[in-house]
């Protein structure tokens, strides 16, 4: 069954909370789950919530498993929901395993000025029993308030998660594949990742050139040791996703076609141009998940050139993938993400947070191209381009339709969340609810009912 399925056909919005008005977790994100209930929305999509690095972004963090502090405010969001609070002490047996290094990690970045964990002494780069033991002696109480505070975080979303549950709003997350080099899960397991003698990595995660770049993308993250991976069964990885489903209903994996096969991009190389694809075992390891776990609640994100064997390792799993309204209007009949191409185990995006807004791409496509995408659209006012996405995402075979928020308020380029592959300006954009129109969640509400109702009357017609 699809992981869909269980939501039932539905609709989305995409939304950091960082774009809430106040940029937290806190009394905005309850007034954002009344708005989305009141609207009709069934899912809330967000981006990971880890601790960035450098800068905002989300996708570059210093643990796979830690949530971000900057998120929730200092009054905690109180006991709204209807979850029991759990005892530290079971929440601290089942995330021991990270959350202590993660502490250590975080302590020693801060006692060595916020360098990177390779600029580090020997002595701390190499774990160095005596000089961790004298850390955590030094700085127990430091230690102590990290490793409480993230225990105090997942309490709080269980919070939010129970009453988001109660209002009827499956909460849908995002996890990136790879890891940052600068991380703790590098730092304090360092077998896991292909790393030289002195830490360093041999090989750097990326894609390879095409009709977008013509040097690739070189993304700079470590790749897995494979080998190591399956010796201790995908361990890390399930412990990893375990994490990850008590805070969401569905969780993305980003770059899903990186567990299939990976582009090896030799770490002295300084684009992405001579690597090349090896493969991958990810069969193996959901299938070991699956055995586990059983079903796992996963949407692949398998946008770009993706190969046959991408696809078979998506459907061999039932998980749904991914499509872009936006890229829907070239001439290629069989391109996945023109609306009559979309199957039904598929979430369906006008856009997604690397994606220009609605309004902003429009604006910046030829005179030629907007004709083009008017008259695919069966429109004649550009006024009507954004009722007219949103109508053939809802009205595609797709189980799940997800919007930005900057398109419900028709925004332009100013809203944009994203641009890949530029450093500065992204990640930081914020709704006020003061823009929020007043009509806005039961127009949205009425014009769901009515694509339910037409597909009512389109599967008792064929029945007849």
């Amino acid at each position: 069954m699809s992981t869909l399925q269980g939501i039932g056909r539905a609709a989305g919005v995409l939304l950091h909370p960082t774009s809430l008005p106040s940029g937290k977790l806190d009394a905005d994100a309850y007034r954002w789950i009344d708005w989305l209930a009141e609207a009709g929305i069934k899912v809330w999509q967000m981006l990971p919530l880890g601790v960035p690095l450098v800068g905002f972004s989300p996708y570059q963090c210093a643990s796979a498993f830690a949530v971000n502090p900057g998120l929730f405010g200092g009054e905690g969001l109180g006991v709204r929901g209807t979850a029991q609070p759990q005892s530290f002490d079971l929440w601290y047996a089942t995330q021991k395993h990270w959350v202590e290094d993660y502490a250590l990690f975080m302590v020693l970045k801060q006692q060595f000025s916020g360098h990177e964990w390779h600029e580090w002494p020997q002595a701390y780069r190499s774990h160095s029993p005596g000089a961790l033991f004298q850390t955590r002696s030094d700085y127990a109480e430091e230690l102590a308030v990290i490793i409480h505070s993230q225990y105090d975080y997942w309490l709080q979303w269980q919070q939010l998660r129970a009453y988001a549950a109660q209002k009827g709003v499956a909460l849908f997350g995002d996890m990136p594949i790879f890891v940052a080099y600068d991380s703790a899960d590098v730092w304090a397991h360092p077998e896991r990742f292909l790393l030289d003698a002195t830490g360093a990595p041999t090989f750097v995660t990326g894609v390879p050139p095409d009709y977008f770049s013509a040097t690739g993308q070189r993304w700079g993250n470590p790749h897995y040791n494979w080998e190591y991976m399956q010796a201790e069964n995908y361990l890390w990885w399930k412990q990893r996703l375990q994490y990850h489903f008590e805070f969401f209903d569905l969780v993305r994996i980003d770059h899903f076609r990186g567990l299939a096969a990976s582009w090896m991009i030799p770490a002295s190389e300084e684009t992405a141009m001579n690597g090349e694809w090896e493969n991958v075992p990810g069969d193996a390891m959901l299938t070991s998940i699956q055995a586990e776990m059983g079903e796992i609640p996963l949407v692949a994100e398998d946008l770009g050139v993706i190969t046959p064997d991408v696809t078979a390792l998506r459907d061999k799993y039932g998980l749904p993938g991914m499509s872009v309204l936006q890229f829907g209007f070239d001439h290629y009949e069989d391109n996945p993400h023109k609306p009559q191409n979309v199957r039904e185990n598929t979430v369906y995006y006008t856009g997604t947070h690397d994606n220009d807004t609605l309004l902003g791409w429009f604006a910046g496509l030829d005179e030629e191209m907007q004709l083009h995408v008017m008259q695919v659209l069966d429109i004649s006012d550009p006024a009507e381009l954004t009722d007219a996405m949103l109508d053939t995402i809802l009205g595609s075979k797709a189980l799940l339709a997800v919007i930005p928020m900057q398109d419900l308020l028709r925004l332009g380029v100013e809203g944009r969340m994203n641009v890949p592959g530029t450093a500065y300006g992204n990640w930081r954009w914020r709704f006020d609810w003061g823009n929020v129109p007043d009509t806005l969640a039961s127009e949205l509400h009425d014009k769901l009912q009515g694509h339910q109702r037409n597909e009512r009357e389109s599967e008792s017609n064929t029945t007849r």
